[in-house]
């Protein structure tokens, strides 16, 4: 579990040198309040520029500096897991990002993103995204869950349930796949390397056999027809290559092709783009009948005649458009064409890659032969050396067939452990087992604030919401309020299953406005019950503007104000 501590700032957007301390982990609900601009919200940018390098809403980092001080902007942030105490420390003008384990600095060796990946992935096991799903929850620049693309809701999903490391080991594997097969086409090679020249000395054993004075003739013969055979490969070699020639300069415009298709692709964008204005300009006379700016009736003749001439541009650009995707069609076919005599070029280079590997083979031959024809005398002598070296090749070729065995067994485990690691293998199945908790937890807090409808998440985390009645609604569908209702339920969610699974655990939970905006009596004073139940080993902020209603209902009162243009923290 993350129990953070404190978060403290100072030059941080409207503060100015004085540093300005939250401290989390002392109360057990608090209650955060001050006038519009005030800097009540600053809070949230500060612990989250300190944990991930940038802030809650969507600020440039540049922007995070005081306007008027314009340099030492320093955000520090306390929190503890376990029996480690940490402390992370970021700063602009100058620039430096630290953190302390211990009261010791960590080592920084390792560039910023290096050192960043370390935090999050080592230390606090927390992604941006998770965290802003399951500690903060924010009227501004939030992206509830539902609202979230398949891959964001996976990643809050794999986090929350602790199996993010599964990605990473599928990445690893499959790194280590591409390189053991490598490896294993090595292994092949080598073997057929062994192969050949186990092949080539038993042939030169039999030719020394043979080598008896009386059978230099025919050697000689044999020498003979293998440079005819050269010669003949060499031709075939050289007619190949004047093919693959031809063929070379059938595609020599690949290129220019290329660059034609991509430049009028964007012609297309740019004429696209055109139409488009034209189809506005055409809608807003159509739909119009005074002007947005002055209000004055706009002239039908002169409205009919500006449709006309929109439509007749729109038509001409249509036109052209054809034309160009005409254009750019053949480019395409031009490109396949282009991409088929690549292959045919692929298909000549191997099978001249063939003839020179005959070529070599025959050469090597002719050099055996003629030192066979020269050292007859010596046949034994030469027989009994390339029997060892057929021994020695052997003792290779055995070890390699071992290798290749190990290699393929080696192979099997990580074909298996590739599927257990996709999508649909170990992950998925952890995935079933928590599906139906998350469920139950979601509506279970739903029906707390008197939202009575059946949430659903399946196992590619797709909602499916329902009434008593049985009628399905979308997210959309629903008010703001049942919208918030819904998201609201999503967090307590969340962090029930991080507790349990104690991954993305922590004691912090911050409401940014969320009675502000969509929440009305009922629900508001149906969250404050949820609130109270979930405090127990929770650190809860509420930013508000709902002083009159809710200052009574906390201990714990911060208010925030500004003061000579800086904010300032005065309760």
């Amino acid at each position: 579990m993350i129990e953070f501590k404190c978060v403290r700032w100072k030059n941080f957007v409207s503060y100015g040198d004085a540093q300005t301390e939250v401290v989390f982990n002392t109360n057990k609900a608090t209650l955060v309040i001050g006038d519009n601009g005030a800097g009540k919200s600053t809070m949230i940018d500060a612990i989250c520029y300190a944990l991930y390098g940038k802030a809650f809403r969507n600020v440039a980092t540049t922007q995070l500096i005081n306007s008027v001080n314009t340099n030492h902007m320093e955000v520090e942030c306390e929190f503890r897991i376990g029996k480690q105490e940490y402390r992370i420390a970021r700063g602009l003008k100058p620039r430096y990002f630290e953190v302390w384990q211990n009261g010791k600095l960590l080592n920084q060796d390792a560039n910023a993103r290096d050192y960043q990946e370390v935090l999050e992935k080592q230390i606090l096991k927390v992604t941006y995204k998770s965290f802003k799903q399951i500690v903060v929850l924010g009227s501004s620049n939030f992206v509830p869950f539902m609202q979230m693309n398949t891959k964001d809701r996976k990643e809050v999903i794999e986090d929350l349930l602790d199996i993010g490391i599964f990605s990473v080991m599928s990445s690893i594997l499959k790194d280590k796949v591409s390189r053991h097969r490598e490896e294993l086409q090595k292994i092949e090679y080598e073997k057929s390397l062994v192969e050949t020249r186990i092949s080539l000395l038993h042939e030169n054993i039999e030719s020394l056999r043979q080598a008896q004075s009386d059978d230099i003739a025919r050697k000689k013969k044999s020498i003979e027809a293998a440079n005819k055979d050269i010669s003949l490969l060499k031709f075939t070699v050289e007619e190949i290559q004047g093919t693959i020639s031809e063929f070379e300069q059938r595609k020599s415009d690949e290129d220019k092709v290329n660059k034609e298709k991509k430049e009028g692709e964007k012609i297309l964008d740019r004429l696209i783009n055109k139409q488009d204005r034209h189809r506005h300009t055409i809608d807003f006379f159509h739909n119009k009948d005074e002007c947005p700016t002055c209000q004055q009736e706009i002239n039908p003749e002169f409205k009919e005649g500006r449709i006309a001439e929109e439509e007749e541009a729109f038509l001409e650009l249509g036109n052209g458009m054809d034309e160009l995707r005409k254009v750019i069609t053949d480019k395409e076919e031009r490109l396949g064409e282009i991409n088929k005599i690549q292959l045919e070029i692929n298909a000549l280079q191997h099978q001249v890659i063939d003839k020179q590997s005959l070529i070599n083979s025959k050469t090597m031959l002719i050099n055996e032969l003629q030192e066979q024809v020269t050292q007859v005398a010596d046949n034994d002598k030469l027989i009994k050396a390339k029997e060892a070296e057929i021994t020695e090749e052997d003792v290779n070729l055995q070890n390699l067939h071992t290798e290749t065995s190990d290699a393929i067994l080696k192979k099997n485990v990580m074909d298996v452990g590739t599927k257990l690691l996709r999508d649909t293998g170990i992950k998925s199945r952890i995935i079933k087992q928590y599906i139906p908790i998350i469920n139950k937890l979601i509506n279970k807090y739903l029906a707390a604030m008197d939202f009575f409808v059946q949430f659903e998440l399946d196992e590619n985390f797709n909602e499916t919401i329902k009434s008593r009645y049985r009628d399905e609604f979308s997210y959309a569908s629903f008010s703001e309020g049942e919208k918030m209702r819904i998201d609201l339920s999503l967090l307590f969610a969340w962090r029930a299953i991080a507790k349990l699974k104690n991954s993305a655990n922590t004691n912090l939970l911050i409401m940014d406005e969320v009675f502000d905006s969509s929440l009305d009596t009922t629900g508001t004073d149906e969250f404050m019950k949820i609130i109270m139940e979930i405090v127990s080993d929770t650190n809860v902020f509420i930013i508000s503007h709902k002083t009159d209603q809710l200052v009574d209902k906390f201990t714990n009162v911060i208010r925030f104000e500004k003061h000579k243009n800086f904010s300032r923290m005065v309760a």
